[in-house]
């Protein structure tokens, strides 16, 4: 097969004017097969955005050679030629959106592209039709959920028509099932039409697709291969500041505590690594280890239940909506993006709201400090009428919300001063406010050192962190969070969590949208899933993913670690599935082998 994308020791330097060279890409050499599939992965900061943007000439090589279909882009007639060639679907679908009207925005990459009128109507049709926006036409970009908007971008790319398709995190903004049709869309047509892909992730279930991957760390490729390579170096990528699909992590945890290493692909496959951990675990009973892990399954038993969350049932009730309904457009009055929703929340719990594209989640916490007010039904917040003008700014004292993609809610000269900013009207010294800050600073993980720095020379996680403080400053009872770990890295995702689990533990009440299972199930004490705007589901975690049929009506899935668990249950009856973390899912594995072992 031909090649469709090469870099020869290619190199980019943003700002050649710095004392010291930083460069974020450096004498890079890959190649991607016409009709390939090809996922570059890396932490934030890592270079691999530049990558993609390298490849669609929207920035030019300082050193080394780019070539895409042929093609070297050295001025302005190739670079044009290249991006004839090229879509490219950034991570934030705001920053590519330009069109008053849904089919108007998808049709201005066909447009520009000196599409005839007939075959970019058909084009702009079928891009809407894949991407199941074709009913919304219509309607104005602005009016579109996140996950809407990310379906948007993708179609606009599609319209194009493009031989190679570059996907920069996607997904990211899309519910699992979504995410799933997008992903299998993009193989039919990779099949189809001879599409190149490229995929920018921080998604390992989605670099599993590719043909090959590479892994770049510091603008430099630390590590390639096909994914079952790859991902056997399971100890650099951790060290990367990366993850492994859970199924691997798992049979990774189950091999180390049974002293029997996994061998070169082993468990690659989901089905794979349940039979890698099942013949472990049988192989560890038959040595006659069964006794000892018996004598031993309290002790995980007691490990399990530590870490599974609490169950809090405190009486003072911080939120509660009645009956509340929404349109956006007054002219459908029945086309509601909320209908007839009612929930509490307690102080001091962690609720998740969890739901697909346009269920209605963001519109919901706009209601919650009065940004949108009710027209019917009633939202109070510290027994406050949010309907009420005289409360809204108590509510919003006491309530902090931060939007998806909260750092561009950056604007001041450092992050110090940006932090500080919400204590403008407050009547405090300069000291206590330098304390305040400090302290939000420290309650989220930010270095001081970086309080002096300008924020927009932070990491990506650096500036979610410091959006964050600004509104801890205010040391509010509530915090609400749209999809706080959308577009980080497994690392910062990690860290933007656990943050919010020691902020819980402070005692702020924490609300958290989000689109990934995985997460919100570790570190929700209960869920909210919306569906269609009404409430579909209402419980803890067990409960609400114990519920697999209803979950798949609101397009959402179980949580991997539960997927895994539950390929089990056939062969250890007695074994809990409700577990969300590798390391408890192992331990429950060996809970229950030692329990199988004991009883036989």
């Amino acid at each position: 097969m031909s090649v469709m994308i090469r870099f020869d020791r290619a190199s980019f330097i943003y700002d050649e004017d710095l004392p010291q060279e930083v460069h974020a890409v450096r004498d890079i050499s890959l190649d991607v097969e016409r009709a390939g599939h090809v996922a570059i992965l890396g932490r934030n900061g890592s270079g691999k955005s530049t990558v993609a943007r390298l490849v669609n000439a929207l920035l030019l090589a300082k050193s080394g050679t780019i070539e895409v279909g042929g093609i070297e882009p050295v001025d302005d007639e190739t670079v044009y030629l290249v991006r004839r060639q090229c879509g490219m679907v950034f991570q934030n679908p705001d920053n590519q959106i330009v069109g008053t009207t849904v089919e108007e925005d998808v049709a201005f990459g066909p447009e520009n592209l000196g599409m005839p009128w007939e075959r970019m109507q058909k084009a702009v049709t079928s891009a809407l039709d894949a991407v199941g926006l074709n009913q919304l036409r219509t309607r104005a970009p602005h009016e579109l959920s996140g996950g809407q908007k990310q379906k948007l971008a993708i179609a606009g790319a599609l319209a194009m028509q493009p031989h190679c398709l570059i996907l920069d995190e996607a997904t990211a903004m899309l519910d699992p099932e979504s995410a799933v049709e997008f992903l299998q869309l993009v193989e039919q047509l990779r099949e189809r039409r001879g599409l190149t892909v490229l995929t920018i992730t921080h998604n390992m279930e989605e670099a599993l697709l590719a043909d090959y991957v590479y892994v770049v760390d510091r603008g430099q490729i630390a590590l390639s291969g096909t994914p079952s390579d790859v991902f056997d170096n399971a100890a650099t990528i951790l060290q990367l500041g990366l993850d492994v699909p859970r199924h691997i992590e798992i049979a990774s945890e189950i091999a180390r505590r049974t002293n029997q290493p996994l061998l070169p692909g082993e468990a690659f496959t989901f089905m794979d690594a349940v039979t890698a951990v099942e013949s472990r675990l049988e192989s560890f009973v038959s040595k006659g280890a069964g006794d000892r892990l018996y004598q031993t399954a309290k002790t995980i038993q007691t490990d399990v239940d530590k870490e599974t969350p609490n169950d809090r049932d405190p009486e003072e009730i911080l939120i509660s909506v009645d009956h509340l309904s929404h349109a956006y457009d007054e002219k459908q009055p029945d086309v509601k993006s909320l209908d007839d929703v009612s929930f509490t929340v307690k102080r001091g719990e962690l609720l998740g709201i969890v739901g697909h594209s346009g269920s209605g989640k963001s519109t919901l916490i706009q209601h919650l400090n009065a940004l949108i007010r009710p027209p019917k039904g009633k939202v109070k917040v510290l027994g406050l009428d949010a309907s009420e003008n005289k409360n809204i700014k108590v509510i919003r004292r006491h309530l902090g919300l931060l939007f998806q993609y909260p750092e561009h809610q950056l604007f001041e000269e450092t992050v110090a001063k940006d932090i500080a900013f919400g204590l403008g009207g407050e009547k405090l010294t300069q000291e206590e406010i330098d304390l305040r800050v400090e302290e939000a600073a420290r309650n989220v993980g930010l270095d001081k050192a970086l309080l002096d720095r300008s924020p927009f020379e932070l990491s990506g996680g650096q500036k979610r962190r410091a959006a964050i403080a600004g509104i801890l400053v205010m040391r509010p009872d509530v915090l609400v969070l749209d999809e706080p770990a959308a577009g980080l890295d497994p690392e910062g995702k990690r860290d933007i969590l656990n943050d919010a689990l020691l902020l819980q533990k402070q005692g702020v009440t924490i609300l958290i949208v989000s689109h990934n299972m995985d997460d919100i199930a570790r570190v929700a004490d209960r869920l909210l899933v919306l569906n269609k705007g009404r409430v579909h589901q209402w419980g803890t975690p067990a409960e609400v993913f114990s519920d697999e049929v209803r979950l798949q009506q609101a397009g959402l899935e179980v949580p991997r670690s539960m997927r895994f668990l539950q390929a089990f249950e056939g062969i250890y009856p007695g074994i809990r599935t409700d577990l969300f973390r590798a390391d408890l899912a192992a331990l429950e594995l060996l809970r229950a082998a030692a329990e199988a072992s004991h009883g036989a």
